[in-house]
């Protein structure tokens, strides 16, 4: 039986730290074929570059950059490297960063996973929550124990049974910052309402034009009924939603029509 293949993705770059931990936790599982953005794409979302040729360039074995978006790496690898058997399994990680809440419209992370399963390959997005980084520390240094002992485990059971979720559904998993003795397990989660700031930073350059810089806003949320991402992780739980690319509120199906 041939080894499984899967294919990794980020949205923070080729040389990121949480795409090469993910490459190097994988390996005992399957053949690896990485296809990451040239440059840092961070809140690009699902977007795809249709204005201007696209070039992948191999930068060591079987790894791949692509001067475009998560989505278009996913999209190249798909028809160009895999067109004859599509890999086992996308992985999309480990972002630098949580992906939680209405944070995944604008997530490069998720958008890759999504990509894929459009395409009808099973895919996961996985991100590393950074809240309380220690005077002096870097995110480079941070050790990822608990995020690689989590996917490495995650994919194991795919590989070895099956993916757990239908047609165009996608796992989010978002890991705490704790360590693998002090996280309490694993919660199925429903993606939760962030609250949003108004971090707008404007200044002007030294030629005197106005410009403006869109800060980080501070994670706060909104509680509501069953648990939710961002409370399963402020409670020291691994989090796992499923998402869906059909955004419909199905919900309000029945009220719109009457309203029509």
């Amino acid at each position: 039986m041939p080894m499984p293949t899967i294919l990794l993705v980020n949205d923070d770059g080729f040389d990121a730290i949480g795409l090469k931990v993910l490459k190097k936790c994988l390996q005992p599982l399957a053949h690896i074929v990485t296809v990451a953005p040239l440059q840092n794409k961070s809140a690009s979302s699902h977007s795809m570059t249709l204005n201007r040729p696209l070039f992948m360039k191999s930068f060591d074995d079987d790894s791949y950059t692509i001067d475009g978006t998560p989505t278009d790496c996913v999209f190249v690898a798909l028809h160009s490297l895999f067109k004859d058997r599509k890999p086992d399994l996308v992985i999309s990680g480990i972002n630098i960063g949580s992906n939680m809440g209405e944070d995944i419209t604008y997530s490069g992370t998720v958008a890759g996973a999504l990509e894929a399963s459009l395409h009808g390959v099973d895919a996961i997005a996985i991100s590393q929550l950074f809240d309380n980084l220690k005077p002096n520390e870097n995110k480079n240094d941070f050790e990822f124990e608990l995020a690689t002992k989590i996917i490495y485990n995650i994919t194991k059971k795919i590989l070895n049974s099956r993916y757990p979720l239908g047609k165009r559904k996608i796992l989010n998993i978002n890991i705490p910052q704790l360590s693998i003795a002090d996280y309490k397990g694993i919660k199925t989660t429903k993606a939760g309402h962030r609250d949003y700031g108004d971090d707008l930073r404007t200044c002007h350059n030294p030629r005197g034009e106005q410009y403006h810089w869109i800060g980080l806003h501070p994670l706060n949320w909104q509680i509501d009924d069953g648990e939710c991402d961002f409370e399963a992780i402020n409670d020291g739980y691994v989090s796992v939603t499923p998402i869906t690319a059909n955004m419909t509120s199905r919900d309000d199906i029945e009220r719109l029509d009457r309203w029509l």
